[in-house]
């Protein structure tokens, strides 16, 4: 795996890359990822997995500067723009699938075909969904909200032994923190009034066992999209499929990009 650092806005953000083939940019979802992770060898085995960090998430800073969504949605594209050569299929997880959204809206060529997994960006009165950032503070409030393994949670965000407590405990909440400034507190970022602009193939994945976004948000966007939409509900998983399932999710992802 290498590492790089792209720039936006005077602020460096950093790039995780490995395989080869066609390039497949992956944006981590719920509080980032400080480590890489089992999905992404199982994506580099058929493409070039290109992994940005979004600010405020472990390897970018910079979200002190984003109050807006629109701030946040420049500052993707331009580490898209950065990280990347050219038009691209994106993946993206939870919070991040939000912004993906909308960058996908925004500017159509850069975007190729989209798989969205958990995807933030929606509320509905009628279905609500749990506020995340209402939980109480502490290391057990978060593995079982957002994974049907929590083992695997904890595992991600165990302190590696070079780390200061303090330090490792001021990234978990920078993580929190960088999607609330887009995101709190309902989660709504009125996508649906631009959906018409998402003209890309769509696949929409979620955990059968998701406890933050109801099934009913993601048919919501695929009425919403012109362009040719699919969902798919894996078992077992939470809402960071990527963690519970990994196998099952790079599967229905190879399959959905060919």
């Amino acid at each position: 795996m290498e590492e790089r650092y792209v720039s936006f806005n005077g602020v460096e953000a950093r790039v995780w890359e490995q395989g080869e083939g066609e390039p497949v940019v992956f944006l981590p979802g719920f509080m980032g990822l400080p480590k890489w992770i089992p999905f992404l060898d199982l994506l580099a085995e058929q493409r070039r997995v290109i992994v940005p960090s979004l600010p405020g998430f472990p390897g970018a800073a910079g979200h002190q500067q984003l109050d807006e969504l629109s701030d946040w949605v420049v500052a993707t594209l331009e580490i898209l723009e950065a990280a990347t050569d050219g038009p691209v299929d994106l993946i993206a997880s939870s919070v991040a699938a939000a912004l993906a959204l909308e960058v996908a809206a925004t500017n159509r060529p850069l975007i190729k075909r989209l798989v969205l997994i958990g995807p933030f960006g929606i509320y509905d009165e009628a279905d609500p969904a749990p506020d995340p950032w209402a939980q109480r503070p502490g290391p057990k409030s978060y593995p079982g909200l957002l994974c049907a393994r929590p083992e695997r949670f904890e595992e991600l965000w165990s302190k590696p032994d070079d780390a200061e407590e303090i330090e490792w405990q001021i990234i978990q909440i920078r993580g929190r923190e960088a999607a609330a400034r887009y995101l709190w507190p309902l989660g709504d970022t009125g996508i649906l009034k631009r959906a018409y602009r998402l003209t890309q193939p769509m696949l929409l994945i979620r955990g059968s066992e998701d406890k933050l976004i109801p099934a009913s948000y993601l048919e919501k966007l695929k009425a919403a999209v012109p362009g040719e939409a699919a969902i798919q509900e894996l078992a077992g998983a939470g809402h960071l499929v990527e963690l519970d399932e990994p196998e099952a999710l790079a599967g229905s992802i190879n399959q959905f990009l060919g």
